[in-house]
């Protein structure tokens, strides 16, 4: 064996050591469906003016949230609690993190 098929192979071995004490990360559970109606009641309370009833969007210029990627957790806590300018208010000061969660588990069942 060559000096550099050694040492590929060995940091082929060290690599798959490594990766074996890496913390293997599940996909997202799908919520319940008690998350996924108390979600609703979020919904229903702060978005359905402008998003429409069961998230079908009533005509408007406002996204529709059936298509927001459903793996995207970050993008859609931002834009709900910091407003989407110029058409969505800011939801920070009117919104806790469990109505936020349930609100998620709600827009990810798509309605």
């Amino acid at each position: 064996m060559t000096e550099r098929a050694w040492i590929a192979a060995r940091a082929g071995s060290l690599l798959f050591s490594i990766a074996s004490f890496l913390p293997i990360v599940p996909a997202a559970a799908q919520p319940s469906d008690a998350e996924v109606e108390q979600g609703r009641g979020v919904y229903d309370d702060f978005c359905m003016t402008c998003h429409g009833r069961d998230m079908v969007n009533p005509g408007g210029v406002t996204f529709d949230l059936r298509k927001f990627p459903t793996d995207d957790f970050e993008r859609f806590r931002n834009a709900v609690l910091n407003g989407k300018p110029p058409a969505m208010p800011p939801w920070r000061d009117k919104i806790n993190d469990e109505d936020l969660k349930s609100l998620w588990a709600y827009v990810r069942s798509g309605g």
